[in-house]
C-alpha cells in the first residue's frame, strides 16, 4: 500500500510539473509601460514579440497612426558589454520610439536589473532586420504595412558598435550611429574584452552609408578608437560627436538625457528627412555646437549632405 502511495504521489508531482510548463509557456508576452510612454508625440510601449526571440521592442502604443503613407522608420541597436538584454538602454531606446520609431534592440526583455546570461552575437542585429521585413509584409501582422523599410538605422553602444561596423556593409541600412565605441587597432586589440567582434579597421571601407560617432569626451574609454575611425572615413558623410560623460554615456538618465537630444536629431535627418534636425549638424554654427558641454568634427560629405 505504501509503495502505491509513494507512485501516485510520484504521479501527481510529476503532473504538476507539467501543468507548471505549460503555464509558464502560456504567460502572455512581457510589456511595460517605460517613463509613462516618453516624451514625444507617440507614446510607446516597451514589449516581447513571440515571433521574435531574444530581442525587445520599443514601439508607439498606437499603431493606427501609421500606414504605407506614414511609415514607422527602424532602429536596430546592439547592447554595450555584449549584453543579450537592453537594461542599460531601455530609457534611451524607449524615448526614440515615442518620437514614432519602431527601435528593435538586441536581447531579452529587461525584467529586472542587470542581465548575466551569455553574450548577444552580431547576427541578432541582422534577425532584427530581418523581422521588419517579414513583419512589414505580413497581413496578420499588427505591423503590416506600417514599416518604412527604405529607413532603416543600425546602431549600438560599446560593443554593440562594433557589432554594428561588423554588419555595415547590409545594403538595407540607411545610417550608422556608433555610440561610445569604435574598433580597435592591432596595437589595442589585448584592450577588448573576449568576445566581442574584431573587425579590422580596413572594415570602415565597407560602410555605404552616412554615419555619426556618438562619445563621450575623452574620459570615455572608446573615444580614441571611436575618433580614429571618424578620421579615417573619407568616402561617406561622417561626423563625431562628444559630449564629457565617459564611457557609460547619459543613456540611464530620465528619457535617455542628453544622448537621446543628438541621437534623435540623427534620426530625424537622415530617416525622415527633417531639415530642422539637419541643422543640429550642419554650418559652422550648428545646434551641436551651441549646446553646453557638446562638441563635434565632420567631413566635407556631411556639409554637402542634404
Amino acid at each position: 500500500m505504501k509503495g502505491i502511495n509513494i507512485l501516485v504521489a510520484t504521479a501527481l508531482v510529476a503532473l504538476g510539473a507539467v501543468s507548471m510548463s505549460f503555464t509558464m509557456m502560456d504567460e502572455p508576452p512581457a510589456s511595460r509601460i517605460v517613463e509613462e510612454g516618453g516624451t514625444g508625440p507617440y507614446k510607446a510601449i516597451m514589449k516581447e514579440e513571440p515571433s521574435l526571440d531574444a530581442h525587445t521592442i520599443f514601439v508607439p502604443q498606437d499603431l493606427s497612426k501609421f500606414n504605407e503613407k506614414k511609415p514607422l522608420p527602424v532602429l536596430v541597436w546592439g547592447n554595450g558589454a555584449c549584453t543579450n538584454s537592453p537594461w542599460e538602454h531601455y530609457l534611451f531606446l524607449n524615448e526614440i520610439a515615442s518620437y514614432g520609431y519602431i527601435v528593435v534592440a538586441t536581447g531579452y526583455f529587461p525584467h529586472e536589473e542587470g542581465y548575466r546570461g551569455p553574450m548577444s552575437t552580431t547576427e541578432q542585429q541582422i534577425e532584427s532586420m530581418d523581422w521588419v521585413e517579414k513583419q512589414n509584409a505580413d497581413k496578420n501582422s499588427p505591423y503590416y504595412g506600417k514599416i518604412d523599410l527604405k529607413n532603416i538605422c543600425v546602431a549600438g553602444m560599446s560593443c554593440g558598435g562594433l557589432q554594428t561596423l561588423f554588419n555595415c556593409a547590409d545594403k538595407r541600412i540607411k545610417a550608422l550611429m556608433i555610440c561610445n565605441s569604435g574598433l580597435f587597432n592591432e596595437q589595442n586589440a589585448n584592450q577588448a574584452v573576449g568576445g566581442m567582434p574584431m573587425p579590422p579597421k580596413s572594415k570602415l571601407k565597407e560602410i555605404h552609408s552616412p554615419i555619426m560617432y556618438l562619445l563621450g569626451g575623452e574620459a570615455d574609454i572608446a573615444y580614441g578608437n571611436g575618433m580614429d575611425d571618424f578620421h579615417r572615413i573619407d568616402h561617406v558623410p561622417a561626423c563625431a560627436t562628444n559630449f564629457p560623460v565617459g564611457h557609460g554615456g547619459t543613456y540611464r538618465q530620465p528619457h535617455g538625457g542628453e544622448f537621446s537630444v543628438v541621437a534623435l536629431a540623427w534620426l530625424n535627418w537622415q530617416l525622415k528627412g527633417d531639415k530642422e534636425a539637419a541643422k543640429m549638424f550642419k554650418g559652422a554654427d550648428c545646434g551641436i555646437s551651441k549646446r553646453q558641454g557638446w562638441t563635434i568634427e565632420k567631413n566635407d560629405k556631411l556639409e554637402k549632405l542634404k
